[in-house]
């Protein structure tokens, strides 16, 4: 098939020292929209992003664990793309990002053209430099969230998600991240019906839960306290029933008082805004495989109250339980 004009152009950004798969997921995924899955079902393929990559001087970049990776230019050779993502970093420190200078104002000046930015894991730290997430919502790698925090304290950092979207600022929130919102944009940038074939053909889940600001996926935060770690376990096995604090407290042996405080220092959540985040899960699990009766659902997660279940399943993923279904339920045929 001759090449399409209207393709979309896409320049992933690779830096020295930064983690080789937010680069290369992107790439992959952008270049398998609309080609991959029509090429496995025998169609023509019709592609609709052209892939470009850059580093800052057009020069190999090496990665975090040794890789070498060639780029097609300088981003200072760049013409006119659509949208540049910039893949991760490791930390970053401030002699780290002095070495990187050149990369923020650039893409400040190319925001202010009009291209959507999008940072991966710690690449998101570009964004924040260049001062374009000041005042808006964004996200990261939870391993550097609190560094972040103090370097750009103007920005509504939103850690627990995954995704967020923010006028034309696209963030993720951790290194496997990067294909959730390479899918993500193909999904925005073209359309849902190849964003499913993409991540079909390629293995990948597609991102889920979704609301106004298109922030996704609410991340489990990691942390060191076995006892709590073992209430959680607990909850998980019996996430559809009331679960009592009391009965949590015996489970992680403490007192009731004690295993409260300890658990949202843990996770960040109370017990019980904890259960609710489970129930919710299964529940958008039950809906993407298109399950017919929201009360049914609701009440396979606990919840007798269909009114009640709709409520809170609005609070957790933005839309009602009816429209996730609809949305995100598989495609016939």
């Amino acid at each position: 098939m001759a090449e399409s004009n209207d393709k979309l152009n896409v320049a992933v950004i690779l830096v020295s020292e930064g983690y080789a798969s937010t680069a290369v997921g992107p790439i992959e995924v952008f270049s398998a929209a609309g080609t991959m899955w029509n090429e496995m079902r025998g169609d023509d393929p019709e592609p609709r992003f052209r892939v470009t990559t850059a580093s800052i001087d057009g020069a190999p970049v090496r990665s975090a664990y040794g890789l070498n990776i060639a780029p097609d230019c300088a981003i200072t050779d760049l013409g006119p793309v659509d949208l540049i993502m910039v893949s991760a970093s490791g930390p970053v420190p401030e002699d780290w990002m002095a070495r990187h200078a050149a990369i923020p104002p650039w893409l400040a000046e190319r925001y202010r053209g009009g291209t959507r930015i999008a940072g991966v894991c710690s690449g998101v730290a570009f964004l924040a430099e260049a001062g374009l997430l000041a005042g808006r919502t964004a996200t990261t790698h939870w391993g550097v969230a609190d560094d972040f925090r103090l370097r750009y304290p103007d920005v509504d950092w939103q850690t627990e998600l995954l995704i967020t979207e923010d006028a034309g600022l696209y963030c993720s929130g951790g290194v496997n991240a990067a294909s959730d919102l390479s899918l993500h944009l193909v999904e925005r940038l073209c359309c849902r019906e190849v964003a499913i074939e993409c991540s079909k053909a390629l293995l990948l889940d597609m991102p889920r839960p979704s609301q106004s600001g298109y922030a996704l996926l609410p991340l489990a935060r990691p942390h060191d306290d076995e006892k709590v770690r073992d209430a959680e376990h607990h909850l998980t096995g019996h996430f559809a029933r009331d679960v009592p604090v009391e009965e949590l407290a015996d489970v992680a042996g403490m007192s009731r008082r004690n295993l409260v405080r300890r658990f949202k220092e843990a996770t960040g959540h109370m017990p019980g805004v904890y259960q609710q985040m489970l129930r919710v899960a299964a529940a958008r699990k039950m809906l993407e495989d298109g399950a017919p009766s929201i009360e049914q659902v609701g009440l396979s997660v606990g919840y007798e109250d269909v009114a009640f279940f709709r409520r809170i399943f609005k609070r957790h993923c933005g839309v009602p339980p009816s429209a996730y279904r609809d949305r995100f339920r598989p495609m016939r045929g």
